[in-house]
C-alpha cells in the first residue's frame, strides 16, 4: 500500500520493488545476472535483431502509425545537405549533410514502456475505477495527455503528452543487458496461425530443452517479422493478420507461468506478442490481456516486431537457446514506447 493506492491488482508486483518503482522486473537484471549472461558468449558472433525502421511499410497494419519521415535540416534558408561551407567562409573545404526524422516510436522494432498500457482499476478502494498504470501511477497526473490546443504557431494540438512517470527513459537508464532465451515457435508451426497457450509452450520448451530462469529475457520466434521483411515495405494485411503463432493471452495458466517464471521482459517478432484480437473474454475485461498482465500488473516490458529469424537459425544449428542480449531503447524522456536496435551475441 502507498499513497497512490490501497488496492493492488490480484497477482501484481505493485510495491514489491519499492513504493515508487518505475522499472518493474527490470530490477531482476542484477550484476550477477549480467555476468551470467556474458558467460553465454562462445563464438563472439553478433546479430542485429531490428527490422529496418521503415518496415513494415505504409500504415495498413495500424492506421495510427506511419513510417519515419527523414528530411534535411535547413541552413542559410536552404536544405543542409551536401552544403559546401565555402559559402560561409571561402577558405573552408567542408561539405556537410544534416538531417532530422519524424518518428512514430512504435512503428517497427520496438519496446513498450510501462506507461503504454494501463487499466481502469479501483486503486483507491472507493468503488470507482481510475485510469491507473503499473505500481499505481495515475493517468492524468503522472501520465499526462495533450492539452488539446496549439499554443504556438506550427504546433499540433496533440503535443504536450508526456509520461512523467514510467517513461521509456527509465528503461534506457537500466541499460537492458542480460541473458536472452529463445523459443522457436516457427520451427513447430511455420507460418500457420496457432494460438500458443501454456501447455503448448511448455511442450515446445521441453522438447527443445529450453530452460528459463528468473531475470531472463524471453524471446519468441514466430517468423512474422521475416514475412514482413520479405514484403519489401508493401505489407499484405490479409496474409499477415492470419499468420504465424502468437501467445494466447486469455490462457490463465500461461499468464500465471509468466508470473512464476520471473522473466524480466517478454519479446516476440510478431505485431503484439499476443494474438490480437484476443479470444472473447467475459464481463469487463482487457482487449489485450497479456499486455494488461505484463505491463500493468507485473512491470514486464514487451518487445514487438523484433527480427529473430537469423538468430533462431544459428541457435538451432548450434543446439543452443541462450545468448547475451543488449537492447536499450532510446533515452527519450516521457515517451511511452521506443524503437530499438537490439544485439544478440552468441
Amino acid at each position: 500500500m502507498t499513497a497512490r493506492w490501497t488496492n493492488r491488482p490480484e497477482g501484481s508486483t505493485w510495491g514489491d520493488f519499492g513504493a515508487d518503482d518505475e522499472n518493474g522486473r527490470l530490477n531482476l537484471l542484477t550484476p550477477a545476472r549480467v555476468r551470467a549472461a556474458a558467460a553465454e558468449v562462445r563464438d563472439g558472433r553478433s546479430f542485429c535483431l531490428s527490422l529496418p525502421l521503415d518496415y513494415p511499410g505504409g500504415n495498413v497494419l495500424n492506421e495510427r502509425r506511419h513510417p519515419p519521415r527523414l528530411f534535411s535540416t535547413i541552413r542559410e534558408g536552404e536544405p543542409n545537405y551536401n552544403f559546401a561551407l565555402e559559402r560561409l567562409e571561402a577558405d573552408w573545404t567542408d561539405v556537410v549533410s544534416d538531417d532530422a526524422v519524424l518518428l512514430h516510436t512504435q512503428y517497427s522494432t520496438q519496446w513498450d514502456a510501462l506507461s503504454h498500457v494501463g487499466a481502469l482499476f479501483d486503486a483507491d478502494g472507493d468503488g470507482v475505477a481510475e485510469r491507473v498504470y503499473y505500481n499505481g501511477w495515475r493517468g492524468g497526473e503522472h501520465v499526462v495527455g495533450p492539452a488539446g490546443e496549439a499554443h504556438a504557431e506550427g504546433c499540433s494540438p496533440y503535443e504536450g503528452a508526456h509520461a512523467h512517470r514510467l517513461g521509456i527513459e527509465k528503461m534506457a537508464q537500466r541499460c537492458v543487458q542480460g541473458r536472452g532465451v529463445l523459443v522457436d515457435l516457427h520451427a513447430r508451426y511455420g507460418e500457420a496461425r496457432e494460438l500458443v497457450g501454456y501447455d503448448a509452450l511448455m511442450r515446445i520448451m521441453d522438447e527443445d530443452r529450453v530452460a528459463v530462469e528468473e531475470g531472463d529475457m524471453l524471446c519468441l520466434h514466430t517468423g512474422f517479422a521475416a514475412m514482413v521483411l520479405a514484403m519489401d515495405r508493401q505489407p499484405d494485411p490479409a496474409k499477415l493478420h492470419g499468420a504465424c503463432a502468437a501467445l494466447d493471452g486469455r490462457d490463465p495458466k500461461l499468464l500465471q507461468w509468466i508470473t512464476d517464471s520471473g522473466i524480466a521482459v517478454l519479446i516476440a517478432d510478431n505485431y503484439a506478442v499476443e494474438a490480437y484480437p484476443a479470444a472473447p473474454g467475459q464481463g469487463r475485461h482487457a482487449a489485450l490481456p497479456l499486455h494488461e498482465h505484463c505491463l500493468f500488473k507485473l512491470g514486464v516490458h514487451l518487445g514487438e516486431l523484433w527480427h529473430l529469424s537469423e538468430l533462431a537459425a544459428h541457435l538451432r544449428a548450434e543446439d543452443r537457446s541462450r545468448f547475451l542480449l543488449t537492447a536499450p531503447p532510446l533515452r527519450l524522456p516521457g515517451a511511452v514506447g521506443s524503437p530499438a536496435t537490439p544485439i544478440a551475441t552468441t
